[in-house]
This record gives structure tokens, C-alpha cells and sequence, in this order.
């Protein structure tokens, strides 16, 4: 996946090219505030924080396609992530990642690594995504996975894209 086909809005309202995250290890998340799965968040930021500095960025988009389960604007999304989590890593305005409407950096990512549902849908909220530029591969992660039982995964992507940088 070539992340300089997107361009997507912070919940501040700026425009984020995604190119600019091209040489790092990128995991996407679609997030919801008023969800089971929504204390992941801090363990989003522990790996964010953890490994950002080796090249880790976590990206999350709110969706509110699941149980409505993010109803609020972009100002109390951010509040709420803010308040609760302490989310440092970028938050995007709400999208939606399936359907007609769905946003085409979500359709492809389904496509890269589709799920239990095929490459057409995403099952919830909480579905994560890990781009491996280096290896130009996605892997995609369940709601259900803790985004600690994905550090491993997260720590050879980082290993694998210094060698390709030291090469």
C-alpha cells in the first residue's frame, strides 16, 4: 500500500497527507468512543508511545457505523480521547469504512488484508490494520486483539524497516 494516495482530515480540521508517514511502521485503527473495545485506546498509546521514536505511528479514524457508538462531533471526540486516555498520536475526522461512503483508504486496507468478512467489510469497531512499508505488506488484527498481543508484530515491522533503511 502506497500512503501517498491519501490525503485525510484531522479532527482539528487540517488536511494530513498520509505520504508524510510513508517510511514508518503504520497501524490504522477505526476507533469509537461509546464502545466495549474503547479502553484499547490506552493500549494504542502504550505501543504508541513505546515505539514511536524506533518509527511506530498509530492513526486512529472515528467511526460511527457500528452501534452508533461514536455519535459525537470532532471536538468531543477529541476531548473525550484527550480526557480519558491521554491519545497523543493523530485522530481523524469520523469516516465511514464500509458501504458506498466508506472512505477509499478503508476499502483498501479490506482489500490488502481482508477479514473474516472478506475484503467488502469490516466486522467492528477496534479493527486495527499494521502497514509494513518495507515489506509492502498489511496485516489486519481482529476487534477482539489487545493491541499489546500485537507487539510483537509491531517490533519485527520496525526491525525489518531499519535493515531496509541501513541498507
Amino acid at each position: 500500500m502506497n500512503l501517498n494516495d491519501y490525503e485525510m482530515t484531522l479532527l482539528n480540521g487540517r488536511q494530513q497527507p498520509l505520504g508524510e508517514f510513508q517510511n514508518k511502521v503504520v497501524l490504522i485503527v477505526n476507533t469509537a468512543s461509546e464502545c466495549g473495545f474503547t479502553s484499547q485506546y490506552e493500549g494504542l498509546e502504550t505501543l504508541y508511545q513505546t515505539y514511536k521514536e524506533e518509527g511506530l505511528v498509530v492513526l486512529g479514524f472515528p467511526c460511527n457505523q457500528f452501534g452508533h457508538q461514536e455519535p459525537g462531533d470532532s471536538h468531543t471526540i477529541g476531548a473525550f480521547c484527550q480526557k480519558n486516555y491521554g491519545v497523543s498520536f493523530p485522530m481523524f475526522e469520523k469516516i465511514d469504512v464500509n458501504g458506498d461512503n466508506a472512505a477509499l483508504l478503508f476499502n483498501d486496507l479490506k482489500s490488502a488484508a481482508p477479514g473474516m468478512l472478506g475484503s467488502k467489510a469490516i466486522k467492528w469497531n477496534f479493527t486495527k490494520f499494521l502497514i509494513n512499508p518495507a515489506k509492502g505488506s498489511v496485516k489486519r488484527f481482529s476487534p477482539k486483539t489487545k493491541p499489546k498481543d500485537i507487539e510483537l508484530d509491531i517490533k519485527l515491522a520496525l526491525k525489518h524497516m531499519k535493515k531496509v533503511q541501513e541498507a
